[in-house]
């Protein structure tokens, strides 16, 4: 496949970039019909709500080829887990929580009160959500870094409850990885579960006999995944219906093409839909890139499976423009997953930039830093929904709660404000509700 391997192009040199949707529509993106997928997750969603445990383990043995003996991990798995992991990943493992607390502990929100007038105030308090379920996918690649981007902001936040969940393999006994297990570990986390996809989703939604119920779910995970969130969307809070991966890089003559290719594979080997987007005003380096792309391919796993289907798949291309300015406008159209910028003054670029989960700015730093160590969040939005969405962080698992604190005259003075709009929305309930604590004689007619 490697000698068919190559990046569309699509030219938008030479005329005005369109506007807004427009724009949107020129740029790749992966297929990826989520709501295609919920009717086929309805039925596995609602035999988890009315069978529990049973249909989880019997999801298991048709989704993931094992029979389970119980759902939860028990304690002592956890303990092997960690004791066993190679002493390199433990260390990086280590490494990787510390610089994430570093990060996500700066985003604590606290109380803050506004006096609005003498003797009337509003408090905004922040509160956790009770309990979370955590989902940590298992498929094409075990994924202990998602354990720690996703329990990280959830214990800065102060959540009380945490479980996790990841796929069941039949390679450990019905376990899920070692690795997510000793993440878990690492981290404090001993309500563990093998389940995976929608029923994961499901079981944290709805609760079974091992697993009670979660007032919210999070992390990455595939197309079933998604639909699920979806269909539990209302009666659970969710962070989003993460889709494929994506990188954009917007690059000028001065980027190194073999690092721009090395980011694009970087990426590409998630997933077939992964999409890798190299958005640049230098046809000499998008040629270079290209060039580049085969010897490297070539030296790393998962060609035939995964990158090749994804570097030659509709949502990946090399997108010309004009300049810096009009490349801008492309990526913020776009609004990629995680977007990095190798041009000239590459910080001074990254701060126009405003719709991505992450920005990465010039040569030294790759995606691959963001997705392990660099301290950032790599549960990101994706499909454009960086447009209006934020990644994972510790305000995700907050709710600000207003306290509205008034005396008598603080009330008495804007009484008639309140009264006045009351009925220019013809709600007079809502004007009485205030009149009733004053001797305020109503008006005749009224």
């Amino acid at each position: 496949m490697l000698q068919n391997l190559s990046l569309a192009r699509i030219d938008l040199r030479g005329d005005a970039l369109p506007e807004g949707p427009a724009l949107r529509d020129l740029l790749p993106r992966a297929d990826f019909d989520v709501s295609a997928a919920l009717e086929k997750v309805r039925p596995i969603c609602e035999a988890v709500h009315h069978r529990g445990d049973a249909a989880l383990i019997d999801f298991a043995e048709k989704f993931d080829g094992v029979r389970l003996d119980r759902v939860r991990v028990p304690a002592e798995a956890l303990s092997r887990a960690l004791a066993e992991l190679d002493p390199a990943v433990r260390a990086a493992l280590e490494e990787s929580i510390r610089r994430a607390r570093l990060v996500h502990r700066a985003q604590r929100r606290t109380h803050h009160t506004t006096q609005v007038v003498p003797g009337g105030s509003v408090t905004e308090k922040w509160v956790p959500v009770d309990r979370v379920g955590l989902y940590a996918p298992g498929g094409r690649s075990v994924y202990p870094s998602s354990v720690i981007m996703n329990v990280v902001p959830a214990q800065e936040a102060g959540v009380e409850s945490i479980a996790l969940a990841s796929p069941a393999q039949a390679d450990f006994g019905g376990l899920p990885h070692p690795t997510i297990l000793a993440a878990c570990a690492l981290l404090g986390i001993d309500e563990v579960y093998a389940a995976g996809g929608a029923t994961a989703v499901a079981m944290f939604a709805y609760g079974t006999e091992s697993c009670p119920p979660a007032n919210m779910v999070t992390g990455p995970g595939n197309i079933w995944v998604a639909a699920a969130k979806r269909y539990f969307t209302g009666k659970i809070g969710i962070d989003a219906e993460a889709g494929p991966t994506e990188i954009a890089v917007l690059a000028d003559s001065t980027a190194d093409p073999v690092h721009v290719a090395a980011d694009l594979i970087s990426q590409a080997e998630h997933d077939p839909l992964a999409a890798a987007v190299l958005v640049t005003d230098s046809a000499e380096l998008a040629d270079a890139v290209e060039k580049e792309l085969r010897p490297q391919v070539a030296a790393t796993k998962h060609i035939d499976d995964r990158i090749v289907p994804a570097l030659g798949g509709r949502q990946s291309a090399i997108v010309l423009v004009d300049g810096i300015d009009e490349g801008l406008r492309v990526v913020d159209a776009y609004g990629a997953e995680h977007l990095e910028i190798q041009t000239a003054d590459a910080a001074a670029v990254a701060d126009r930039v405003r719709n991505a989960g992450a920005v990465f700015v010039g040569p030294w730093a790759p995606v691959s830093l963001g997705d392990y160590a660099a301290g950032s969040n790599h549960v990101l939005p994706t499909g454009g929904c960086a447009c209006h969405s934020s990644g994972l962080s510790v305000q995700s698992f907050l709710r600000g709660i207003h306290i509205v604190d008034y005396t008598r005259d603080a009330l008495a003075d804007v009484a008639h404000h309140v009264v006045t709009l009351a009925e220019a929305e013809d709600l007079p309930a809502h004007g009485a509700a205030i009149k009733a604590r004053f001797d305020w004689k109503v008006p005749e007619g009224k």
